[in-house]
């Protein structure tokens, strides 16, 4: 079992084994690989997938949740809910902000379920009222810097159905550019100017149609 936590926008796979795919990253030379849990080992993996030539990361630890545990405390957590709409074309529905294809998400408030959270984001930033909440997709993991604050969003997706005729309407306070409804045959060139974390969202919606 592993988690990815995208750092810099390359994947660092947190794991207690390592299964066929893990096994062969561990071997390619763009591969740090850290398997003894300490304060300086965490800090050595988030120094060295900052380098470069470095592409992923891999540190493997027996105990998953306590390797989880002290990989989190170096960061500021912040939970967020979105959704991956589909309306009855079956089309995906993609938001384009700050220069990139991305899925409707945003912060969990006070008192709200992470399922609330998610309706409430997916409706503000496209305007479309008509979204019902189908099933949980996955959870990604991704980092940034913001001023002297080191976050970990972790972002909870469900997949979302749309019925009905109603306009998107992009919410410009959340630089949203635009949206588009886009079959699952044409998503390609979409994915090519996501973050890992969308594509990751997106995959594992096509694994499972």
């Amino acid at each position: 079992m592993h988690i990815t936590i995208y750092i810099h926008n390359k994947p660092v796979y947190l794991c207690d084994e390592l299964d066929e795919d893990l096994e062969k990253l561990h071997h390619r030379p763009d591969t740090i690989f850290i398997d003894e849990l300490d304060t300086h080992t965490v800090k050595a993996m988030l120094r060295e997938i900052a380098l470069p030539e470095i592409k992923y990361g891999i540190f493997l630890h027996q105990d998953l949740e306590e390797l989880k545990k002290q990989f989190f405390k170096k960061f500021e957590l912040h939970i967020a809910g979105g959704g991956l709409v589909i309306n009855e074309k079956k089309e995906l529905l993609m938001i384009f902000r700050r220069g990139s294809w991305d899925l409707p998400k945003g912060h969990l408030d006070k008192g709200e379920t992470i399922e609330e959270c998610a309706i409430r984001e997916v409706q503000e930033e496209t305007g479309l009222q008509k979204i019902s909440l189908f099933s949980p997709l996955t959870v990604t993991y991704h980092t940034y810097e913001q001023g002297t604050h080191h976050i970990l969003k972790e972002s909870h997706w469900y997949l979302m159905k749309f019925s009905g005729n109603e306009e998107p309407v992009p919410q410009a306070e959340e630089d949203i550019e635009k949206i588009e409804w886009v079959k699952k045959e044409a998503i390609a060139p979409y994915l090519h100017k996501a973050y890992p974390s969308i594509r990751e969202v997106i995959q594992c919606y096509t694994d499972q149609n």
